[in-house]
């Protein structure tokens, strides 16, 4: 569904039939899942990269310390 016309029908949802009314529900339910789904794998890239970058830094300031 284009995101225009999803605009347009979110406005305007209380005059619109049942058979709308179920699309928009199953695209907005498909967007949420996709939406939640991305935030999740992102978040454990996000933490992985932390945590690398905190190994990673660990080392160097121990080098630093014994030059």
């Amino acid at each position: 569904m284009e995101p225009q016309k999803v605009i347009e029908l979110l406005k305007d949802y209380k005059n619109l039939p049942n058979k709308d009314l179920e699309n928009l529900m199953d695209f907005l339910n498909e967007d949420f899942s996709y939406t939640k789904d991305l935030i999740i794998k992102l978040t454990k890239h996000l933490d992985t990269t932390e945590k690398s970058y905190n190994t990673i830094y660990t080392e160097y300031k121990k080098r630093i310390n014994n030059v």
